[in-house]
């Protein structure tokens, strides 16, 4: 099991209920609020994980504005990703 936490960055103040209010879909683990309502992503595994940030990847190729909050949540979940020890690790 992985989990990992999207911090709000920079380009977004993504937190769960963003995360909710513009649908984003949950990756196959699931997604749950943590702490002062970061966003929890759970994956079985680091595969898991790179197959739902490409799944997000084509999602946000597909968004016609890239100058919306959607479109930078998602942005900042995929880096989110990528940016993680484990990932990064399984990804050598």
């Amino acid at each position: 099991m992985l989990n990992i936490t999207i911090q709000p960055g920079d380009n977004t103040n993504l937190t769960f209920a963003a995360f909710e209010q513009y649908e984003i879909p949950a990756p196959t683990g699931g997604a749950d609020v943590e702490g002062d309502n970061h966003l929890l992503l759970k994956f079985d595994d680091e595969e898991d994980a790179i197959t739902y940030a490409e799944q997000l990847e084509n999602l946000s190729n597909q968004l016609d504005d890239k100058d919306t909050p959607q479109y930078r949540a998602i942005n900042d979940i995929i880096m989110s990703i990528r940016n993680d020890e484990f990932v990064q690790s399984y990804s050598r």
